[in-house]
C-alpha cells in the first residue's frame, strides 16, 4: 500500500523536491496493471542517482516493457532518514510512494567498493532483512545488485544479494522480468525462482556456489553454469532521454552515450577490461538523440559519454553538427573523458563558447617509461600538443589526473609528475595571457580484478612517503592546486575489492558501526574507524595487513605458471578476457612494452572477440562540418510580457533557485524567443518579481519576459502552459511597454494567508483582540542580523498595512490570518514570521507557522 509520506516530505527537510517523483520524464504506470514490479534503488542521494545515465536508461527500458512497472528509490539524506525511523515509516519509492517491501524485485547499483554500506542502510530503512538467508522465511522482494563493482568481484557482497547481474543490463533486466512473471504465474517458491534465474546468462546466484579452500568459487550443482557470462549490449541513445530533476544534480545536463567499451588496454583500468569489445553508436542516432533530447528536456548543456570520448572518431563531426544546429540557443557541450593526444582545434571549437566547460586530461604518470608500463599510449610530444592547443584556444585552467604506486615505479617517476607539470607551465606562456593553472588529483593506484595488475599491491606507508615527496617538490611551483586521495580509503577499497566471502560480516558490522557514504570526504574519519573496528572484530586484521603492507605483491615472480596458479575469488566470472593473456600482458608491462589499441590496429588476442561477446564496432569518421562560429546572444528586445502564475501542490517544495532553472527550461521546451543579456555569461532575460519561501504556496507570482520577436499573448500563454507542470498554473499574461520598469523594481506589497497554531485554546474573539492590539500600536521592534553580521533594530509595525482574522479551528487550536505588508526588494519586507513575532508580543503565547499562502504581489 502507498504510505502518507507527504507528511514527512515537508519544507523542514533539505531539498524536499528530491523525493516528489514528479520530474519531467517520470513514468507513472498503474500499480495493478503490472505483472512484475521493479524498483531501481540507487544507493546514493538523489542528486547522484537521478543524473546517473545507467539508472535513467534501465528505468526507461523496463518501463517500455508492457507488463513491467519500474519505480525508483534513493538513499535518503540524514534528515529524512531520521524522520523515517522516528515515525517507523518504511523507505518508499518516489513515484508510487509505496514501501519497497511491496515490490517484486529491487535492483541496486554497486558502483564502488565501499558502497555496500549504503545499500544496507536502505534495506534497513525499508524494513527488509539484510541477508538473503533471512529473507527466505518471509514474503520479501528479490534483491539483486549490478554495476561495475558487482561484475568485477561479487564475492564480498554475496551474503546480501539473491543474485548479481553481470555486465550490461539493457537486455538482461527485461529477461529477468520475463522469468519473474513466469515464476509468479507458476507460484514458484524463492529457491525455485532463483534456480530459474540462474539459467539466464549474466545472472549469478551465489547460494548455488561455494568458496573452496584455495579461494576460488565452484558450483554446487550441475544445474547452474560453472562460469557466469558477463552480458554485453549495444547502446541505444534514445533511452538516455528522460528524468529532468527539479533540484540541481551532479550532472545537470543531457547525457548521450556515444561509445561503450574501450580497447586502449591501459593495464590499471578495470572498466577498459570489463566493457570490451568497443561499440560505436551510429553518428546519425547520436545527433537525433541529442536534438530530440535538448528539445524535450530544455537543458542548456549536453554531454557525450564514453570511457574515452576522443576514440569516437566522429566526435568532432557530431559535436560540430549539434553546435551549428543549436547555435542560437546558448548550448554548451562537456566531455567527461577525453585523451589529450586527440584534443585538437575541432574538439576545442565544439567545447568552447560563452560558457566554456572545464577540461580534464589524465596523463596518469609523469615519465614516458611509466606511461609505457601502464600502456597509456601517450608521448610527451602528444601531451604538450594537447595542452598547448587548449591553452591557445582560451583555457587557462586544466585538471590533470596522475597516479602513484604503479608497478615498477621509482622515486624518479614520482618526481617526474612535478617536472612534467612544470614543463607544461613553461611551454604555455605568452604576452597578454595569464599563466596556465593546473588542478591536479594524485590518486593512489588500487589494483583491480580482471586487469594485468591484479597481482600487485602497494604498502600504505609507501603511498604516504610518495605523497610527502610530492608535497615537497610541488612547493616550488605556483599556479598549482594538488589534491591527494586518502591512503586509508585506497587500502580499504583494495581490501574489499579483491576480497572473498569472508568479508560479508565485515561489511555488515561496518554499517552497524556507522560506516556510510564512504566516498565522501567528510565521512573519512568516521568511516575508517568503523571499518577498522569491523575488521578487528571479524579476526581479519591479518588479511587487511596484507593489503596495508603490500604483501600481495607477486610482481617479482616471472614464472607465468606460478601467476596462473594463484586462485582468485572472481575467477568464475567470465569477462571474456583470458587469464593467461593478463599474465602475458603483466610481463610485457615489466618490459615497458606497449600493446596497440585493437580498435584501430592489430588484434591483441585478449580473448574477448567471440560469439558470446561480439567484436569491436568502429564507425568511420564523418566529415566535420564547417564551424559556424560561437553563439552570439540576441540582445534585441522587441516585446515584454508580464505573467501571473501560481505555485501550488508539490511545486511548493521546489526552491526559488530551482524554480528559476525550471522556467528557463520550459521556455526552451516551448521554443519561445527570449532575449539574452550581453557579456561573457549571457543569460535569458527572465525576471521573477520576488522569491517565495520554500513550502509556501501562491496564486499571485509575477515574472517578466523580454522577447526578440513579437508573440501573440494568448499563444505565449498556451505554449508555456503546455510545458509547465500542472501545479504551476498561468492566470494572466499582459504586454507591457519595453521601457517600463521590471516587476521587481515596482514591487511594493504582498498579501498573504498564514495558518498559525498554538498549544493553548484559541477563540475567534480572543485572537481578534490580539490582532486589534497589534494594529493599535505604533511600534513593535524586532532585532535582525544583516548579511554583514550586524544587529539591526527594525519597526515591524510600520511595515504592516492590513491584518485580519479569517478563520479559526477551535478544536485544533489553529487560525488563518490575512495580512498585507511591505515587500520591496530594498529590504523593506514583512515576512510571515514577523507577523508571528508581533502576535507573540501582544499575547505572550507561543505560535507555530503551519502554512504560508501568498495571495498576490502589489506593484506601483
Amino acid at each position: 500500500m502507498a504510505f502518507a509520506v507527504q507528511e514527512l516530505i515537508t519544507s523542514d527537510i533539505l531539498k524536499p523536491a528530491r523525493y516528489l517523483g514528479n520530474e519531467l520524464g517520470a513514468i507513472h504506470k498503474p500499480w495493478h496493471s503490472a505483472n512484475v514490479r521493479f524498483c531501481l534503488t540507487y544507493p546514493e542521494i538523489y542528486e547522484v542517482g537521478a543524473s546517473n545515465l545507467g539508472h535513467i536508461i534501465l528505468y526507461n527500458i523496463l518501463n517500455a516493457q508492457p507488463r513491467i512497472l519500474c519505480d525508483r528509490a534513493y538513499l535518503p539524506a540524514p534528515d529524512l532518514a531520521a524522520k523515517l525511523r522516528q515515525t517507523q515509516t518504511p523507505l518508499f519509492a518516489v513515484e508510487s510512494k509505496r514501501s519497497l517491501v511491496d515490490f517484486d524485485i529491487l535492483g541496486f547499483s554497486l558502483s564502488y567498493e565501499l558502497g555496500a554500506t549504503n545499500i544496507l542502510e536502505m534495506l534497513d530503512l525499508a524494513g527488509i532483512p539484510l541477508t538473503s538467508s533471512e529473507r527466505d522465511n518471509g514474503n520479501y522482494p528479490i534483491i539483486f545488485a549490478g554495476g561495475q563493482t558487482a561484475t568485477s568481484n561479487p564475492e564480498p557482497y554475496t551474503d546480501f544479494f539473491d543474485f548479481i547481474a553481470l555486465g550490461d543490463g539493457e537486455e538482461l533486466l527485461p529477461e529477468i522480468g520475463m522469468v519473474l512473471e513466469e515464476g509468479k504465474a507458476q507460484n514458484l517458491n524463492r529457491e525455485e525462482l532463483l534456480l530459474d534465474l540462474a539459467q539466464i546468462p549474466g545472472v549469478y546466484v551465489p547460494r548455488f556456489y561455494e568458496q573452496v579452500e584455495s579461494g576460488s568459487v565452484r558450483a554446487l550443482s550441475p544445474d547452474v553454469p560453472t562460469r557466469i557470462l558477463r552480458r554485453v549490449a549495444t547502446p541505444i541513445p534514445a533511452y538516455s532521454i528522460g528524468l529532468v530533476p527539479y533540484v540541481e544534480t551532479v550532472h545537470d545536463r543531457l547525457t548521450i552515450e556515444i561509445r561503450r567499451g574501450c580497447t586502449r588496454g591501459c593495464r590499471f583500468c578495470q572498466p577498459g577490461m570489463l566493457t570490451r569489445p568497443a561499440r560505436d553508436v551510429e553518428p546519425s542516432k547520436v545527433v537525433e538523440a541529442i536534438e530530440k533530447g535538448m528539445r524535450f528536456t530544455g537543458y542548456n548543456e549536453f554531454s557525450l559519454l564514453s570511457l574515452s570520448c576522443s576514440d569516437y572518431l566522429s566526435l568532432p563531426a557530431v559535436g560540430m553538427e549539434i553546435r551549428n544546429r543549436l547555435k542560437d540557443e546558448n548550448i554548451s557541450l562537456s566531455l567527461p573523458s577525453q585523451r589529450v593526444d586527440r584534443f585538437d582545434e575541432n574538439i576545442a571549437n565544439i567545447l568552447g563558447g560563452t560558457r566554456q566547460s572545464g577540461l580534464t586530461f589524465a596523463p596518469e604518470a609523469g615519465t614516458q617509461r611509466m606511461r609505457d608500463i601502464v600502456n597509456k599510449g601517450l608521448t610527451n610530444e602528444e601531451l604538450l600538443r594537447g595542452i598547448k592547443t587548449a591553452w591557445e584556444k582560451g583555457w587557462d585552467k586544466i585538471k590533470l589526473y596522475f597516479m602513484i604506486g604503479l608497478p615498477g615505479e621509482t622515486d624518479a617517476d614520482v618526481v617526474g609528475i612535478v617536472e612534467t607539470v612544470a614543463w607544461l607551465q613553461r611551454e604555455c606562456r605568452g604576452k597578454g595571457r595569464k599563466p596556465i593553472q593546473f588542478n591536479l588529483t594524485i590518486s593512489n593506484f588500487t589494483p583491480k580484478p580482471h586487469t594485468p595488475f591484479q597481482w600487485h599491491s602497494v604498502a600504505t606507508a609507501e603511498f604516504e612517503r610518495k605523497q610527502k615527496l610530492l608535497r615537497q617538490e610541488f612547493r616550488r611551483l605556483r599556479g598549482i592546486k594538488v589534491n591527494y586521495t586518502d591512503v586509508r580509503l585506497s587500502a580499504m577499497e583494495d581490501f574489499i575489492g579483491r576480497g572473498d566471502r569472508s568479508l560479508g560480516k565485515v561489511l555488515l558490522r561496518a554499517w552497524q558501526l556507522g560506516a556510510g557514504m564512504d566516498s565522501w570526504y567528510e565521512s573519512v574519519e568516521r568511516a575508517f574507524a568503523a571499518w577498522s573496528q569491523a575488521i578487528t572484530e571479524a579476526n581479519l586484521s591479518w588479511k587487511y595487513r596484507q593489503v596495508e603492507n603490500g604483501e600481495w605483491n607477486v610482481m617479482e615472480c616471472q614464472n607465468s605458471d606460478t601467476l596462473l596458479s594463484v586462485a582468485f575469488p572472481w575467477d568464475h566470472i567470465d569477462t571474456g578476457i583470458d587469464k593467461k593473456w593478463l599474465v602475458e600482458d603483466l610481463q610485457r608491462a615489466m618490459e615497458a612494452a606497449t600493446v596497440p589499441d585493437c580498435s584501430f590496429a592489430s588484434c591483441s588476442h585478449c580473448g574477448v572477440c567471440s560469439t558470446d561477446f561480439g567484436h569491436n564496432i568502429v564507425i568511420k569518421p564523418l566529415e566535420c562540418p564547417t564551424f559556424d562560429g560561437q553563439f552570439v546572444p540576441n540582445t534585441n528586445k522587441v516585446q515584454r510580457l508580464r505573467l501571473w502564475f501560481g505555485k501550488v501542490g508539490n511545486m511548493a517544495l521546489v526552491s526559488h533557485l530551482d524554480l528559476m532553472r525550471l522556467i528557463d527550461r520550459v521556455v526552451r521546451r516551448a521554443c519561445l524567443p527570449v532575449a539574452f543579456t550581453g557579456g561573457f555569461h549571457p543569460l535569458p532575460r527572465i525576471s521573477l518579481a520576488s522569491a517565495l519561501p520554500l513550502g509556501a504556496t501562491s496564486n499571485g507570482e509575477i515574472v517578466d519576459f523580454e522577447l526578440t520577436q513579437p508573440v501573440d499573448v494568448e499563444d505565449f500563454k498556451t505554449k508555456l502552459s503546455e510545458v509547465l507542470p500542472s501545479d504551476i498554473p498561468i492566470y494572466k499574461v499582459v504586454e507591457i511597454d519595453l521601457k517600463a520598469p521590471a516587476a521587481a523594481a515596482l514591487l511594493q506589497t504582498a498579501e498573504y494567508l498564514i495558518t498559525v497554531a498554538t498549544e493553548k485554546d484559541i477563540s475567534f474573539s480572543t485572537l481578534s483582540e490580539a490582532l486589534n492590539a497589534i494594529k493599535s500600536r505604533a511600534e513593535i521592534w524586532y532585532e535582525q542580523i544583516t548579511k554583514s553580521g550586524k544587529h539591526q533594530q527594525i519597526n515591524l509595525r510600520e511595515r504592516l498595512l492590513d491584518l485580519e482574522l479569517i478563520d479559526t479551528n477551535v478544536g485544533n487550536n489553529v487560525a488563518t490570518l490575512r495580512y498585507v505588508g511591505s515587500c520591496r526588494n530594498d529590504g523593506m519586507l514583512l515576512r510571515p514570521e514577523h507577523v508571528l513575532f508581533m502576535l507573540e508580543q501582544v499575547t505572550s503565547d507561543e505560535y507555530q507557522l503551519q502554512h504560508i499562502h501568498r495571495l498576490g504581489l502589489g506593484l506601483e
